[in-house]
């Protein structure tokens, strides 16, 4: 039973005494050494790191709502100007959103300006008068009753289809609104915040002037600016969602700059809604997006503005992927690894084995042909 289990050797041995050790041979065995630990570093390298992982399937969730997060400068638009409105197809509308919006103004040169600070009015108990009657201001003509401040003012317009111009309204120049688009004009806006939308396709923009809706169509009230607009802008962040390791926003950094009139700027957006495995196995779901871009000239001189047909500003119509993707990142397991050193062990060895027998008998047939030379 020995002798059969010693026929089924796969590696017979060869006597001592009939082996050559020859130069080249230690050679070759060292280059192939060397050669067999530095690939033998590297693949352990390679299973000591993680690699991105990429998974696709259908987006069944629809429930959520999306952050869109935003920091936007315009170099020349005053934050009085400016206003950000959203809706989707859904026929959810946004006008003039405020909420977790916030403005900076900024001088001519990209400085942040300082506000001063409101002085608080003194507090005087009034004596109540049974002959004290409530300020009644004048609508004029839009509606029957009071309109005692410049958005009661301005809503009654809107609510009739007439054009709106503060600096003749009383209560808009008591409330200082006027004053306002005076002090900053030439100054530019920095708008940065987030809003929450519906996960559905829709836009947001910025856009001079108030927006309403009238007759089903959305309006911006315009006709308070009589000079040019200027709507150069530096997009500093534009995301959906939260940011994960590696994410890349294309519209980031983007700086447009108008020369010529005044026109729209639309990005047009495709969004990927994402989930997220960090390598604590933790999932969030966040979103990517690719843009595209375009720009048309509404009005050449500012006084065509009112009758240009579109509205000026800068618009971003966003759609949704129904195909979510997965990022994660996934190591080599031990097995892989394994078959990896034996693969480069055993193939260095083989090829150096190759090249070791054909330096061998080349030099062997050299030296033949050269002891025949000598003697004869």
């Amino acid at each position: 039973m020995y002798q059969k289990l010693k026929n089924i050797d796969a590696y017979p041995k060869t006597v001592d005494d009939f082996r050559i050790k020859t130069y080249a041979g230690a050679v070759v065995t060292i280059v192939s050494a060397l050669l067999i630990l530095w690939l033998f570093i590297s693949q352990v390298g390679v299973y000591m790191t993680t690699e991105p992982h990429h998974e696709l399937f259908i987006d069944t969730n629809r429930a959520e709502k999306l952050r869109i997060n935003i920091d936007v400068i315009f170099h020349h638009l005053p934050c009085a100007y400016l206003s950000l409105d959203a809706m989707d197809v859904g026929g959810h509308h946004q006008f003039d959103v405020a909420h977790n919006i916030f403005k900076k103004r900024l001088s001519p040169d990209g400085g942040l300006l300082t506000e001063a600070p409101k002085q608080q009015p003194v507090n005087i108990k009034a004596v109540p008068n049974a002959d004290d009657k409530a300020e009644c201001g004048s609508c004029f003509g839009s509606k029957d009753g009071c309109c005692n401040t410049c958005d009661e003012v301005r809503d009654a317009y809107q609510h009739k289809g007439w054009s709106f111009d503060p600096t003749e309204m009383p209560q808009c120049i008591r409330e200082g609104f006027t004053k306002a688009i005076v002090e900053q004009n030439g100054e530019g806006c920095q708008l940065y915040g987030f809003i929450t939308v519906n996960k559905v396709a829709g836009n947001f923009h910025f856009a001079p002037g108030k927006s309403f809706q009238h007759a089903h169509m959305h309006v911006h009230d315009m006709q308070m600016f009589k000079g040019a607009l200027n709507l150069s802008h530096t997009i500093n962040k534009m995301s959906f969602g939260n940011p994960y390791p590696g994410i890349k926003n294309p519209l980031e950094g983007v700086v447009k700059t108008e020369t010529t009139g005044t026109g729209v700027f639309q990005y047009y957006l495709k969004v990927v809604p994402t989930l997220y495995e960090d390598d604590n196995g933790e999932m969030f779901n966040t979103n990517q997006y690719s843009v595209t871009e375009h720009y048309k000239v509404l009005a050449l001189k500012s006084e065509d503005i009112n009758q240009s047909s579109g509205l000026p500003g800068v618009f971003f119509m966003y759609d949704l992927s129904p195909i979510m993707m997965k990022l994660g990142r996934k190591s080599q397991s031990f097995g892989s690894f394994i078959t990896s050193v034996c693969a480069i062990v055993g193939g260095v060895f083989t090829v150096a084995g190759i090249l070791d027998s054909f330096i061998y008998q080349t030099t062997k047939t050299i030296k033949r042909k050269v002891d025949l030379g000598k003697t004869s």
